[in-house]
């Protein structure tokens, strides 16, 4: 084993889990909108949905993208829409009450979580720099499941993290129009989470 590979590809993989993207945005708002422990599915989704992703692509999913461009173009472009919905979704949600109905505003479920990992920009980028920078860290397919076992460690983590420091700001926000206009600018940002996308077509 590299040790000094692996310890580049902990640093990559720490520096690319905890900055901001569009999972990390939508772990805050739903922190602060829905609480910590409605938001728990979502953040399973993204960590085993995340996990599973970087250890299909390292077994060999990857070499059908290689084979099928298209494929990667038609992904791409299908999280661009799909995380214009979400932008919208999150700028008009407000925190739940009683007089809500409760079909209505409920934060992201685990496969809709783990689902949007195939779509997410950011997501790519890093199944990419794992499975290609970072292959030599061990023999295949040790590599791999070194690789999916930080990324389930290093993913829970820091969705938590982002959860709870959503969650810590609901004393603040108190007002529903504090958390309407903070949810704006959450959406406004996962809106330019999408602007190495359009740089990358």
């Amino acid at each position: 084993m590299s040790h000094s590979l692996l310890i580049a590809f902990v640093m990559f993989a720490t520096v690319m889990f905890f900055t901001p993207g569009p999972n990390n945005i939508m772990l805050l708002s739903s922190g602060l909108t829905y609480g910590f422990r409605p938001t728990i599915p979502h953040i399973m989704g993204i960590t085993v949905g995340f996990a599973f992703m970087v250890g299909a692509v390292g077994l060999g999913l990857g070499t059908i993208f290689i084979a099928y461009p298209i494929l990667q173009t038609i992904l791409k472009y299908a999280g661009v829409a799909y995380l214009v919905y979400l932008a919208w979704a999150i700028a008009i949600s407000e925190p739940p009450s009683a007089e809500q109905d409760k079909a209505r505003g409920r934060p992201m479920t685990f496969w809709g979580a783990a689902m949007f990992q195939w779509v997410n920009a950011k997501g790519w980028v890093m199944v990419i720099g794992t499975i290609t920078a970072y292959a030599a860290i061990a023999a295949y397919p040790w590599n791999i499941v070194i690789q999916v076992g930080l990324s389930l460690l290093l993913g829970i983590l820091s969705c938590t993290a982002w959860a709870l420091f959503g969650t810590a700001l609901r004393p603040v926000l108190t007002s529903r129009r504090a958390v309407r206009a903070f949810n704006i600018v959450m959406a406004v940002l996962l809106l330019a989470s999408l602007y190495p996308v359009f740089m990358d077509a």
